[in-house]
């Protein structure tokens, strides 16, 4: 199962027949960008609260995260039915008859003219009915629109994971490299740390227990631990991305870890010259990179 991306749309225009002669066209679409949890929006014309019901409905069922706008839009024809103010223009046509027979006048009254008139044309909302054979066709279409909503975050998905596991190889490149220059490291540690001991102390001060001090202060800047942590870390943040699914909380869950165990490195080895400050380089290119998967997995479902 791959892992999904909450970056998706998708988009269906529709044309529903509505008897001989009239029809019904709507365009219907779906967006959806990242967000901590489900988080719904619906933009429907009124009349069609219990479709709205049945929407939500279903967008829960096929979705688990991210911000996603659903948005029905009717075509104006589709909208409304043409119509006229039948008062207004008869009694625009009954005031040029009165006023051609009281003038003796000749001529026949302008249709255009009279349509012109604020408010002589006007438009007849869609019935009960009509609303129905929107709904029941909205209905239809959702399912092979959230298909393509989520085919969509799939492959955004695999972008994603491609990214997410080019910096795991950087990340464990750079936790091996640390690895290497351990041994190094803790000797050079050890023998600084005698020799401001001796200096400090002079050498009337009990050989043995020098080097119990010096052992219990370099067990204590040994980054083995960290080292450990780090490696199955990212194994776990692999088999994450591999499993797929629901995996975005827990794979921002792994990268807090990973950088504690980051900060945590760079801490015990700062100060220790020589190849201390090609560690000090590693861990910092450490926490850049878990900066940078922080950054991608927003965007994981």
């Amino acid at each position: 199962m791959a892992i999904y991306s909450m970056t998706g749309f998708a988009r269906a225009q529709v044309r529903v027949p509505l008897g001989e002669q009239d029809q019904l066209s709507y365009t219907l679409s779906l967006k959806s960008v990242n967000h901590r949890f489900l988080d719904l929006q619906l933009r429907l014309p009124a009349g069609l609260d219990g479709l709205e019901m049945e929407l939500r409905k279903t967008l829960k069922e096929s979705l688990i995260r991210g911000h996603v706008e659903l948005t029905l839009s009717l075509d104006r024809g589709a909208q409304q039915k043409a119509g006229y103010n039948r008062e207004l223009v008869t009694a625009y046509l009954a005031a040029f008859d009165a006023a051609r027979r009281e003038h003796k006048l000749k001529g026949e009254p302008d249709l255009n003219a009279a349509l012109r008139l604020p408010g002589a044309l006007q438009a007849e909302n869609r019935g009960d009915d009509d609303l129905a054979v929107l709904a029941g066709s909205v209905q239809k279409e959702i399912v092979p629109l959230l298909d393509q909503l989520k085919a969509m975050r799939a492959r955004e998905g695999k972008a994603l994971e491609a990214i997410l596991n080019g910096t795991l190889d950087r990340l464990a490149e750079a936790t091996e490299g640390v690895t290497a220059l351990r041994p190094e490291i803790e000797q050079r540690y050890q023998e600084r740390l005698t020799q401001r001991l001796q200096a400090a102390t002079g050498t009337e001060f009990n050989q043995q227990r020098l080097l119990e001090e010096v052992a219990m202060l370099v067990e204590r800047s040994d980054v083995s631990e960290e080292l450990t942590r780090m490696a199955a870390h990212i194994g776990h943040f692999r088999e994450l991305l591999k499993a797929g699914g629901e995996a975005g909380k827990k794979l921002d869950f792994l990268l807090q870890e990973m950088n504690r165990e980051a900060n945590t490195l760079l801490s015990k080895t700062g100060g220790v010259s020589g190849q201390g400050t090609r560690i000090t380089e590693l861990g910092l290119a450490m926490k850049a990179e878990i900066e940078k998967a922080r950054e991608q997995i927003q965007n994981v479902e």
